[in-house]
């Protein structure tokens, strides 16, 4: 068995309420099974990213988050005009009066898609952001 690190992490409430409920709903004995368990999923995901390393790419991030934040629209911004040729399209919705969704159309080489959708992700005031990829269908028959 390997070493055990315990860490600490700081959440909302209201996050830590959802995940509490999550964790019953999946029968988890405890929270740190779940986190492994997530933590796992992001790398089978970054190990599935590397076979697809060069590929050609469509896709979207969609990402919900709160436009009150300071600063979080003008690096949004910044970020969609240093990846522009990646870029086909973006729609933003205002979902109530703090809350926005954006979707982001893209195309391009997987890694450099994986990267903004990682640089919006690790943004201050994102609340959700998911990269969803798919073939650009050149190398089906």
């Amino acid at each position: 068995m390997s070493d055990i690190i315990r860490f600490g992490i700081s959440i909302p409430a209201d996050l830590i309420a959802s995940f509490d409920q999550f964790i019953a709903e999946r029968h988890y004995t405890n929270r740190s099974e779940a986190i492994r368990d997530l933590i796992r999923e992001k790398l089978v995901q970054r190990e599935w990213d590397a076979k697809i390393k060069g590929k050609q790419v469509i896709g979207t991030i969609t990402s919900v988050y709160d436009h009150h934040k300071r600063e979080l629209l003008n690096k949004l911004t910044d970020l969609q005009h240093d990846f522009h040729e990646h870029i086909i399209s973006s729609q933003h919705i205002h979902l109530d009066h703090h809350n926005c969704l954006e979707v982001i159309i893209v195309r391009g080489e997987a890694e450099k898609v994986r990267q903004l959708a990682d640089k919006i992700n690790a943004l201050k005031g994102i609340k959700h952001s998911q990269l969803t990829m798919t073939t650009s269908g050149l190398d089906l028959k």
